[in-house]
């Protein structure tokens, strides 16, 4: 578990502090933040806490469902705090998407495969002057941000920060409240990084669709993506569910000396609908890269379509020129004591002459009708 007091536009992080001997900063807040097993074996001692220092007790139902690794996001509030359940992208996942792709062993390899999304839940109780946390068991994503935090509030973290990672967290979070919006839009940019990874790889599959030349044959892994795009669509939906349900409980705040003055109010409204936005982003490039694919593979079809009408164009052709020379071809052939010119030194000559003007006519007769020309996308 990890404890940080925000106070003062600086953060602190009780290192040797235990619970029974928190206190709640005068100006500021507690963040108590633990993965799902330290919760689970803490949790009456965390009750105790929250009773001492809060005077109310977490209910046994939203105890409940922060134990529950597989409860979808969705947002639920009481008279005396709020809690909100986000799920987020799976470590292994994260880490997929923000490495560097590694270099393909043949120049026709392709992408890899698609991963089926893997989430977490993660569980953000709010009080007036307490934030509690429950995360999953790989707790990466929730140390870097405690990390930018630490460095936001001019306490350096023990590693050095990567280039270009403060600056989202240069100004501390002035309540619980904005601290969770903080929290859940670091998630966010996960599932935008996901995106970026799925648009490069349909785009690859978009290419050798529409390539004439290549026979494609990664149906099962465009099955794959497609799937993974609904299923990343749902996630989104109880996503946007559940911020649009904090963001109309916000609205009914009172407006008293226990809670945020008017302006801290309007700060969270702005933060939230910015969050809201964020994941109406990644709704939104997920519907258009799954009209992509569905544009992609009816090209491709529409694409076989046409070539195969070009090859039987020109089998209709051939067999259109070549079929009144085996008419003639088989007059001569029967069986008669007289046919005319079969007896004949020039005769032989006259046939395969007629024969081959005949041919040529018709090719030249269905050249101008445009029947032998070649494909202007060629």
């Amino acid at each position: 578990m990890r404890i940080f007091a925000i106070h003062a536009g600086s953060v602190t992080e009780n290192l040797g502090t235990t619970l029974e001997e928190l206190r709640l900063p005068a100006p500021g807040f507690l963040w108590l933040s633990c993965n799902r097993a330290e919760f689970e074996q803490m949790q009456h001692r965390l009750q105790a806490t929250l009773q001492r220092l809060c005077g109310l007790q977490l209910l046994n139902l939203h105890v409940s469902d922060l134990l529950n690794q597989q409860l979808p996001s969705r947002f639920d509030y009481t008279s005396q705090y709020d809690m909100l359940v986000f799920r987020r992208l799976a470590e292994s996942q994260v880490d997929a998407t923000l490495a560097p792709a590694a270099p393909r062993s043949s120049k026709r390899s392709g992408p890899p495969l698609l991963r089926r999304i893997d989430t977490r839940a993660v569980g953000l109780v709010v009080f007036d002057q307490l934030l509690l946390s429950v995360h999953p068991d790989d707790c990466s994503q929730r140390d870097s941000y405690a990390q930018r935090l630490l460095a936001a509030g001019g306490n350096p973290a023990p590693a050095a920060l990567p280039e270009g990672h403060t600056a989202g967290a240069r100004d501390l979070p002035g309540s619980p409240a904005d601290l969770m919006l903080r929290l859940v839009n670091h998630m966010v940019d996960g599932f935008l990084a996901l995106r970026r990874e799925l648009s490069h790889q349909l785009d690859h599959w978009q290419t050798e669709l529409i390539d004439p030349k290549t026979r494609f044959t990664n149906w099962r892994t465009v099955l794959d993506a497609r799937q993974t795009l609904h299923q990343l669509d749902e996630i989104c939906d109880d996503q946007r569910s559940a911020i649009q349900d904090w963001i109309e409980a916000l609205k009914t705040w009172p407006q008293s000396e226990g809670h945020l003055g008017q302006q801290e109010r309007d700060l969270l409204q702005v933060r939230s609908r910015d969050v809201l936005e964020h994941i109406d982003r990644v709704v939104h490039h997920v519907s258009q890269l799954e009209r992509n694919a569905e544009t992609a593979v009816q090209i491709h079809f529409n694409a076989q379509s046409h070539r195969t009408n070009e090859i039987m164009r020109t089998l209709t052709v051939l067999t259109a020129v070549f079929l009144p020379l085996n008419l003639i071809a088989g007059i001569f052939g029967m069986n008669f004591d007289f046919i005319p010119l079969l007896h004949r030194a020039y005769g032989f000559w006259l046939a395969m002459g007629s024969m081959g003007l005949i041919a040529l006519g018709l090719i030249v007769f269905f050249w101008r009708k445009r029947y032998l020309d070649r494909s202007a996308a060629r």
